[in-house]
């Protein structure tokens, strides 16, 4: 339904920690009409430049908390809300490089009322300001 919204143009960036850059990071969205509690949010599925993230490497962040997918499962007093944005954050030695990157986020989300386990997904093209 939002699938559309999921990935947010603003927010692309590499991720640097103590003078260092250990990744880059996103901003996205709920592809759902409600929030969600963290724990039903099943997986994050990334790809970028047709390379796979391995889910260990994934981080996700909102209003100042972030958390390893792991950590997401048992998390239980924290929601995700509608049309907010959170940040993900991907561990990559060295970042991504300036200019156009092609950026697919897979969201696999349970909710209550549904026999099944939906997986919503987004591919766009991005730019990575230098």
């Amino acid at each position: 339904m939002f699938d559309h919204h999921i990935i947010c143009k603003d927010g692309f960036r590499n991720t640097v920690e103590n003078d260092r850059v250990v990744g880059f990071e996103f901003q996205a969205r709920l592809p759902y009409y409600r929030g969600l509690g963290l724990s039903m949010v099943e997986d994050l599925i990334i790809t970028i430049d047709g390379e796979a993230v391995a889910r260990e490497n994934i981080r996700f962040s909102v209003r100042g908390r972030t958390w390893s997918l792991d950590e997401m499962e048992t998390c239980y007093d924290d929601r995700w809300n509608f049309g907010e944005k959170a940040t993900i954050i991907v561990l990559r030695e060295g970042g991504l490089s300036a200019g156009p990157h092609r950026l697919k986020l897979g969201e696999r989300l349970r909710i209550s009322y549904l026999p099944f386990v939906p997986t919503t997904s987004f591919e766009t093209q991005i730019e990575l300001a230098a």
